[in-house]
């Protein structure tokens, strides 16, 4: 009776963990993330953004836990959707999208997700591990608010700098 009872629980857990993972599905093995990459960055250009590029897989459940949290989270959302044009990128075994990932750097080498900005043609910017935007077994809101206000447009332009050499 006992070991029914743990096959039980056990089976219920393993279909509780599938069905959260699977009920998301940010990222799109069969996309071609050239193609995208040309329209999103035609389109970050024309409203004055950057890209942020998020690379991972539906497998991941981090990568999932990002986007709830940034989409669930007013402030978070609210400057996200200001500031940057969001491109998840896929990384599986349906798609390891290898050759992109080789023109920025390889990033897959900080684990997943995995952060690249772009500016609005195409350039890299920066690349962010996400582990120091962890805080618990979740992401800080302050910390993410600071990753994306530190690499927005205005952040890096010279002119939100005022000189300090005066005549």
């Amino acid at each position: 009776m006992k070991k029914r009872m743990l096959f039980l629980i056990i089976t219920l857990f393993v279909i509780h963990l599938n069905a959260q993972t699977s009920e998301v599905k940010l990222y799109n093995p069969e996309a071609d993330a050239k193609i995208d990459f040309q329209n999103i960055i035609t389109k970050a250009n024309a409203e004055g953004k950057h890209v942020l590029m998020q690379i991972g897989g539906n497998w991941c459940s981090w990568c999932v836990r990002f986007n709830k949290k940034v989409t669930e989270n007013d402030t978070l959302n609210s400057v996200l959707t200001e500031k940057y044009i969001t491109y998840h990128l896929n990384y599986s075994k349906e798609n390891w999208n290898e050759e992109i990932l080789a023109d920025f750097g390889y990033p897959q080498r900080f684990g997943f997700p995995v952060f690249v900005v772009l500016d609005g043609k195409g350039n890299r910017l920066h690349t962010q591990s996400s582990v120091y935007l962890e805080e618990g077994k979740g992401y800080s809101t302050e910390k993410v608010l600071e990753f994306f206000n530190n690499w927005s447009t205005t952040a890096i332009d010279p002119k939100s700098y005022p000189s300090k050499v005066r005549n």
